[in-house]
């Protein structure tokens, strides 16, 4: 028996003064349709029949069908007239409402072993800055006119080499600028020929652990440490070890005494991720003498360095290293701002050509316009001022919140006098719980990291992670009369 059809019954509002009409009546029939007033398979009335009841020319209407016909709403048939589709593009793509059932299952798709082994990553929210936000410089105090002053300087005399692209080690006169800078300021000894441009020390360390590891081998990292890091060896199926901090940085003796030698090792000597810990000198020798006899290399991630408020400047552990055992990464994130994703690495110069080799086969280099207007914030010497005008705020800060936590937290919290970096640890007293302090200090805008988090395992640390960089004193002594509040209710 043939479908049902039903000539047009449907009563449509008078068309708007001054409208287009041919736009109303598409809208309308479209509503019709969707809405269900006309269901699929429905017959239109013929175009001489609509002009007739609603007073238009059958041109309006034809155009309004033929409207309808290429979004698939309609179909003509010859002969018969012009019917609703059976499938509406609505179908076909999918965009029902979050409670309607989906018209096609799903495909369930085989992950590799690599893919399984990683974890999701979301970066939070942009959230107005408060005490005591970590990991982050002061971003309202970077020279943002000047940067764009040099960027548009760059961009005006930009060179079609420039626009072509660059070889796979990074943008040359960034990786001479770069090699200088540590050269003199980090201790780094390197020729521009071992600098390699990247996105920042998170890529530096995946491709260093690409190249170096197999599924199976060992990794020794810092507990507590950097989770990322972690997340990194994972992925790629690599048997990582924790071994614990001391007071002189990685406890070189507990690591040996429990694990044999490891195909890498991941520090953070010059300000221990993240307990500020500043790997003493006799360590970083011993550190490098076991990993040429042991066949090991190591990472060393030289995150936040730059920004150091007591005593002479530690000089990084590569240069000290005489038997190229160390790669060296830094990133300019965490020293300029976040959202510039330039990073370098130092390696040793048998191992250069294999790392441009990765590099050319995945990001092949990062984008060379922010290569070079780097390179210029750099050679004018702009990046020189801004580190040496940070590093004074950032010590007026850290005498702010420490001078603060003195007069208000005695008793209950004593925080680190950390030797560099964007922030410190305070250690809870009194069996306080670190994470229930967390949450409470959420409530009233204030943030704190429990110690716990950046653990493995099980932890005994019972600490929290205050940042001063990014904050100003004022809001710095806001955070610290509120956590005293907090603090003060556990130990009544």
């Amino acid at each position: 028996m043939p479908r049902e059809t039903t000539a047009f019954s449907l009563s449509l509002p008078a068309p708007p003064p001054g409208g287009s009409l041919y736009r109303w009546l598409y809208g309308e029939l479209r509503a019709a349709i969707l809405d269900g007033r006309l269901l699929p398979g429905a017959r239109l009335p013929a175009t001489r029949d609509l002009a007739a009841a609603y007073r238009l020319s059958r041109a309006t209407i034809v155009t309004a069908f033929d409207q309808l016909k290429s979004e698939g709403y309609v179909e003509g048939r010859s002969g018969s007239g012009t019917y609703v589709s059976e499938v509406l593009p609505e179908h076909l793509l999918d965009v029902r409402g979050p409670h309607q059932e989906a018209r096609l299952p799903h495909r369930r798709i085989a992950l590799s072993a690599y893919a399984r082994r990683l974890q999701p990553f979301r970066a939070s929210a942009a959230r107005p800055l408060r005490a005591f936000r970590a990991h982050q410089p002061a971003l309202d105090l970077f020279p943002t006119h000047l940067w764009a002053q040099v960027a548009a300087r760059r961009l005006r005399r930009v060179s079609a080499g420039l626009l072509a692209g660059g070889e796979a080690l990074g943008y040359r006169p960034l990786r001479e600028a770069v090699a200088a800078y540590l050269n003199s300021s980090r201790g780094v000894q390197c020729a521009a020929e071992q600098v390699l441009i990247v996105s920042g020390a998170q890529e530096a360390l995946d491709r260093t652990a690409r190249i170096l590891l197999n599924p199976g081998e060992s990794v020794w990292m810092e507990e507590p440490g950097y989770l990322r890091a972690d997340v990194v060896f994972r992925a790629l199926g690599a048997r990582v070890h924790r071994v614990p901090i001391d007071a002189e940085g990685l406890a070189l003796e507990s690591g040996r005494k429990r694990w044999s030698a490891p195909r890498l090792v991941y520090v953070t000597p010059g300000h221990q991720f993240p307990l500020g810990v500043t790997m003493s000198l006799r360590r970083r020798l011993a550190l490098l003498e076991w990993a040429r006899l042991a066949g090991t290399l190591i990472f060393e991630d030289d995150y936040d360095s730059e920004y150091r408020y007591s005593g002479r400047p530690i000089p990084a552990m590569q240069g000290l290293d005489r038997s190229g055992v160390v790669i060296f990464a830094g990133s300019f994130s965490a020293v300029l701002f976040p959202a510039l994703r330039l990073g370098y690495l130092v390696v040793p110069p048998e191992m250069v050509d294999i790392f441009a080799a990765a590099a050319s086969v995945s990001t092949h280099h990062p984008p060379l316009l922010e290569q070079a207007v780097l390179c210029d914030f750099i050679t004018e010497g702009h990046f020189a001022r801004h580190i040496r005008r940070m590093r004074e705020i950032y010590a007026e800060r850290l005498a702010v919140l420490l001078e603060s936590a003195k007069e208000k937290l005695s008793g209950a919290l004593e925080i680190s006098s950390v030797e560099a970096g964007l922030q410190t640890a305070g250690w809870l007293k009194g069996g306080i719980r670190a994470e229930r302090i967390a949450e409470q200090a959420a409530e009233h805008k204030v943030e704190v990291v429990p110690l716990s988090r950046y653990v493995s395992g099980r932890s005994r640390l019972n600490g929290l992670i205050l940042g001063f960089a990014a904050v100003d004193p004022r809001e710095l002594r806001r955070g610290v009369e509120e956590l005293a509040g907090i603090l003060g209710q556990h130990r009544r």
